[in-house]
């Protein structure tokens, strides 16, 4: 009975200090933060989404891993300037005034951004100023396109930031809004598996003029470990999708 005892009482200890350990052992090499935007990146989609997986794959083949971690779209940015594990974000818009902050990967992926309007109240427009008091839903902390960017800073353009595409489509859908800001694979994901936004659909369409067709970037912290990650990231991009 004593000898038994000895030896539960010593693989108890093993186990133990493998628990400490393990965490260490296993722990990736970069650490990123991201949004809930399907189907790019999500917590629950296979592989966390095709952009979650396009990172992962071109790290893997460089002999390096990630952890992603998913926060609203403004926290996951804010998470990468004041926490130094986080190396970065993603996927991002181009902006000058990002650029001047972060490094950009290569393309990650591409994004047809449009307005969504109302079936019962559609809008035509041409040019920028055209939209001149309209009221137009955005993503806070999302880029747009550079002229939008611009006029809605200016206060020519109103615009309305809510935290997701969802609360968006529902405005929009409600009359609190005349146009929304959106990318076209992220509205189709959400009519097809949100029923709220796939009833709300049925009052709504994209209008007719593309905003803009954008890549998608990883932003990495402008330090000699995110210029790093960024190489690693870069390379292992060549050799998964040598031809994008």
């Amino acid at each position: 009975m004593a000898r038994m005892w000895r030896t539960l009482v010593a693989w108890g200890l093993v186990l133990s200090l493998w628990g400490s350990l393990a965490p260490q052992a296993l722990a990736a090499d970069y650490k990123m933060s991201t949004l809930e935007w399907a189907p790019y990146t999500g917590a629950a989609l296979p592989g966390q989404g095709f952009v979650s997986a396009t990172i992962a794959d071109a790290l893997k083949v460089t002999g390096t891993s990630v952890e992603i971690q998913f926060f609203p779209w403004s926290r996951a940015v804010r998470l990468v300037e004041t926490h130094s594990r986080y190396i970065g974000f993603f996927p991002a818009y181009y902006s000058r005034e990002r650029a001047s902050q972060y490094l950009f990967s290569e393309p990650i992926g591409r994004s047809t951004m449009v307005f969504l309007e109302r079936v019962d109240n559609p809008v035509k427009w041409t040019s920028y100023d055209d939209l001149q008091g309209r009221h137009i839903g955005v993503v806070r902390g999302f880029v747009n396109t550079e002229e939008l960017d611009s006029r809605i800073a200016q206060k020519k353009v109103l615009a309305e930031e809510v935290p997701d595409d969802r609360s968006n489509i529902l405005k929009l859908a409600a009359g609190r809004l005349e146009l929304v800001v959106i990318d076209s694979h992220v509205y189709q994901h959400l009519v097809r598996t949100d029923p709220e936004i796939g009833r709300a659909a049925l009052q709504l369409q994209t209008n007719a003029k593309v905003l803009d067709v954008k890549n998608l970037y990883v932003c990495f912290q402008r330090t000699p470990e995110g210029e790093k990650a960024l190489r690693a990231l870069n390379t292992g991009l060549r050799k998964v999708r040598p031809t994008m």
